[in-house]
């Protein structure tokens, strides 16, 4: 759900609507009359939206991500324990 509201009003309310985007990431459109309007949303989820296009950008990449997106959510395969993904990988455990 997003939250719209006019330029006048988002000045008007600029904290809570700041809030609104950082605590409920809600994101809020802001209508400016004869100029395109702006979407303010928290950094944290630009960073997330940014990380995703970075990977889905590469079409190998992309097509990678989402065969294991529909492996994970055809539940076809058991979880695995982190503890075994790292030996694994041969990898070790952080101390």
């Amino acid at each position: 759900m997003s939250i719209s509201t006019s330029y006048t009003n988002a000045r008007a309310n600029f904290a809570r609507l700041c809030n609104e985007a950082s605590k409920n990431r809600e994101i809020v459109l802001i209508t400016r009359r004869n100029e395109e309007d702006v979407a303010l949303i928290a950094v944290s989820e630009l960073q997330g939206l940014l990380e995703t296009a970075h990977l889905l950008r590469s079409p190998k990449n992309a097509e990678r991500l989402l065969t294991a997106l529909n492996r994970a959510r055809a539940n076809t395969e058991p979880p695995q324990k982190l503890e075994a993904l790292r030996k694994e990988l041969s990898f070790e455990a952080e101390t």
